[in-house]
């Protein structure tokens, strides 16, 4: 009888994963949504509405659905392979390309690291004063502590709090009474600049909003969802798992992304009604901002500004960490994941304190951080072309996709989202040299 097929008992009903809550479902999308708000995507953002005001705003919903597609296609190669971006690119393509992109990543996240810890200690020591430097060590050691010690589940839950603290920069928006006309008007008709410093701050959002680490993250946490949920497959052996999980995928991505953008739109808004309005245009760090909202918009607001900061940089930094992690694991076959206890997976978690400490290591070196940032902006912009081509071929591949191959429409928008990557890459080589 069918009652009893469905037993809680038979087989079958065993092997069925539960249907996730709402919680669950706002997951890796929204984390990795969250992250790209990182102390240096503030940073990018609050010179792009202190240098041209609300000029720049329409890029935030033009990249929207760019980075919808890549961070759902990044989700369906995890959810359907049981592997991540790395683990695929070993099985399917040349050696020497996956090391080669793997190194790279690895150097620009480590410089990121570094440049987030900068911000977070600099946000601090405006709070309450006290020693910047001790505040990187301090932060460093406690990310990379928590990254390790910390039960998978119950740090997935952490992190998903620290996603509110972006609030924040929403909430500044409101205290500094937006002109909404100006905005709407700036939004709808862009009014676009074909100059170099235009050119480039557009190529730096958009290497901030979609960066590599995002697309390696995303897709190993997809995997690692299906280790910690019972009954959950790769679709590749469990295929009737997946119309329920795809549409998680693609709505955690939606509303993840949306997030992202939101709370970058809003940072723009910001410093374009405050420091761009009053003349303020060259803002190079993200403490710079906070620190000049304060005689413009008040105390309340630029308190609001630089507790976000640290709140990002603690979202962000596990997740840098953790990618790179993630990614040289897959290539020397260690055991990888956050769900392995520390003594299972010792070259994956070595990783993630090597390249969480080797970042704060910056800090104290002669090199400028806001150099540093910019080449590791050009090093992810670099790193991101070949990628989401490789990520592209990997998702049609039968091979490696079975019948789960992209649908029509998610893939011209994939392409889409590369060939922008691709002009942006070309856009920057070209500002350089001006």
């Amino acid at each position: 009888m069918t009652d009893l097929a469905a037993a809680p008992h038979s087989p079958d009903a065993v092997k069925q994963p539960r249907r996730p809550k709402l919680r669950e479902v706002l997951g890796p999308g929204l984390i990795t949504g969250a992250s790209d708000d990182d102390p240096s995507g503030i940073a990018t953002y609050s010179q792009a509405g202190a240098q041209f005001g609300y000029a720049l705003g329409w890029i935030m919903l033009f990249s929207w659905p760019l980075m919808c597609a890549i961070q759902e296609i990044s989700a369906r190669i995890g959810r359907v392979t049981g592997r991540g971006i790395a683990g695929n690119l070993k099985l399917h393509y040349p050696a020497s390309l996956l090391h080669g992109i793997v190194a790279l990543l690895i150097v620009a996240n480590t410089i990121n690291i570094g440049a987030d810890l900068g911000a977070m200690a600099a946000a601090l020591q405006l709070l309450i004063g006290g020693p910047q430097l001790v505040y990187v060590a301090l932060f460093a050691v406690a990310s990379a502590l928590l990254e390790i010690f910390v039960r998978y589940s119950r740090y997935v839950s952490v992190l998903k709090w620290l996603t509110v603290s972006l609030f924040a920069y929403v909430g500044v928006a409101f205290i500094v009474k937006l002109p909404w006309g100006t905005v709407a008007h700036a939004l709808v008709i862009p009014d676009i600049a074909f100059n170099a410093a235009y050119l480039t701050v557009v190529v730096a959002i958009l290497g901030t909003t979609i960066s590599p680490y995002l697309f390696f993250w995303q897709a190993e946490e997809e995997v690692e969802d299906v280790k910690e949920r019972f009954g959950a497959k790769p679709l590749v052996r469990a295929p009737d798992q997946a119309t329920a999980e795809l549409r998680r995928i693609r709505w955690d991505t939606i509303i993840g992304m949306a997030f992202s953008n939101v709370v970058a739109l809003f940072i723009i808004l910001t410093t374009a009604a405050t420091l761009h309005a009053h003349g303020v245009t060259d803002i190079q760090t993200s403490a710079q901002a906070a620190q000049a909202l304060k005689p413009i918009a008040g105390r309340f607001a630029f308190l609001i500004f630089a507790l976000g900061i640290i709140g990002t940089g603690l979202l962000a930094l596990p997740v840098l960490a953790g990618s790179s992690a993630y990614a040289l694991g897959e290539v020397f076959a260690w055991h990888v994941g956050l769900t392995r206890k520390p003594q299972r997976a010792k070259g994956f978690y070595a990783t993630i304190a090597t390249a969480t400490l080797v970042g704060a290591a910056l800090n104290f070196t002669p090199i400028d951080p806001i150099k540093a940032l910019f080449w590791s902006a050009v090093v992810n912009g670099v790193v991101a072309v070949p990628v989401m081509v490789m990520m592209m071929l990997l998702a049609r591949n039968p091979k490696a996709m079975g019948v789960f191959r992209l649908p029509r429409m998610l893939s011209i928008v994939g392409w889409m989202a590369t060939a922008t990557m691709t002009l942006a890459a070309v856009g920057m080589f070209a500002t350089l040299s001006i």
